[in-house]
């Protein structure tokens, strides 16, 4: 299973910072999926998150078999064109970001559909969209708040694993310019390739994501509209009885046509647990840490990420 421009007077990521610590307090360290933004001009996608499906209702099940299910289903998560409909809500807080090492927020939304197409093939569309809350970028102009580019991508991919436990998709990727401010990201659609491989070897789930985005179109030179950027996102879970998971899905970008450092690279870990409310509605819970080895200059060193991806 991320990228723009952002801007603003750090004040109302606090909110979501109280739904880290909720989380935090319902679950230890989550794993999640998803990455730092990269905050120079219109730096493409947005984090990626590699969630996917899920799984029967354990709901009659004794105990036992109910802790093996949520790990099941906690698995099944784990694989970004799984056969599941998911919607994550990821919050990437991003700390030192900004000419004053402020502090930004990007909320992710980002809903996973499946669509069954035959017996044999599936299209998983996913799509993110960014709401962020930034630090000032004076004396740039800079909007405290507001939405981002969308991303949306579709993976042709089978139905069912190799003997061997592999999967791989491929599709589009594109960029629709949703948003709400020319300080947040670029006005021009973008277009590109995007793959997928994984390997459910269980207690393992582990892959990569790759996907290039080019503008269709748009200016270049200092504040032009005109972007390239690729997103490489490893990922590696080790899943532990009663939907407990650990690992790291770090999001590597390179924003092509950006000046000076055009590189993100994270390291850290995340994990987390797969809950059912009311023994139902399976929830999946994630809290990880990156820091960023390689980043442009404003980009931030830290980032948090907590998330709650409902299941349906």
């Amino acid at each position: 299973m991320a990228h723009h421009s952002f801007s603003r007077d750090f004040s109302r990521p606090l909110a979501i910072l109280g739904l880290g610590a909720a989380l935090a307090a319902v679950t230890p360290p989550a794993f999640a999926q998803s990455v730092t933004p990269d905050p120079t001009p219109y730096g493409g996608l947005a984090p990626f998150t590699a969630q996917a499906p899920a799984a029967s209702d354990a709901k009659d099940a004794p105990a036992s078999d109910a802790k093996d299910d949520a790990s099941s289903l906690a698995e099944k998560l784990q694989n970004p064109i799984g056969d599941l409909i998911s919607v994550p809500f990821q919050s990437n807080t991003n700390f030192d970001a900004g000419p004053h090492n402020g502090v930004q927020e990007v909320l992710n939304i980002q809903p996973v559909i499946p669509i069954h197409i035959s017996p044999e093939w599936n299209v998983i569309t996913r799509t993110i969209l960014p709401l962020v809350w930034s630090p000032s970028f004076s004396p740039a102009p800079s909007v405290p708040f507001g939405t981002a580019p969308t991303t949306f991508s579709a993976f042709l991919s089978p139905s069912k694993p190799s003997a061997g436990g592999w999967l791989w998709g491929a599709g589009p990727v594109a960029q629709i310019p949703t948003m709400s401010s020319s300080t947040l990201g670029s006005n021009v659609w973008g277009l590109g390739p995007a793959a997928v491989i994984v390997r459910m070897d269980s207690p393992w789930v582990y892959g990569v994501l790759v996907n290039n985005v080019f503008s269709l179109g748009g200016t270049t030179g200092r504040g032009g509209t005109s972007y390239s950027v690729m997103t490489i996102n490893p990922f590696v879970t080790y899943n532990l009885p009663g939907g407990w998971f650990v690992g790291s899905v770090p999001v590597v970008t390179a924003n092509w046509q950006a000046p000076g450092t055009k590189w993100t690279v994270p390291v850290g870990l995340q994990g987390g647990r797969l809950i059912k409310l009311w023994g139902k509605l399976p929830v999946n819970l994630v809290v990880g840490a990156y820091y960023n080895v390689v980043r442009p200059e404003f980009a931030g060193r830290w980032t948090l990420r907590t998330q709650v991806a409902f299941v349906f």
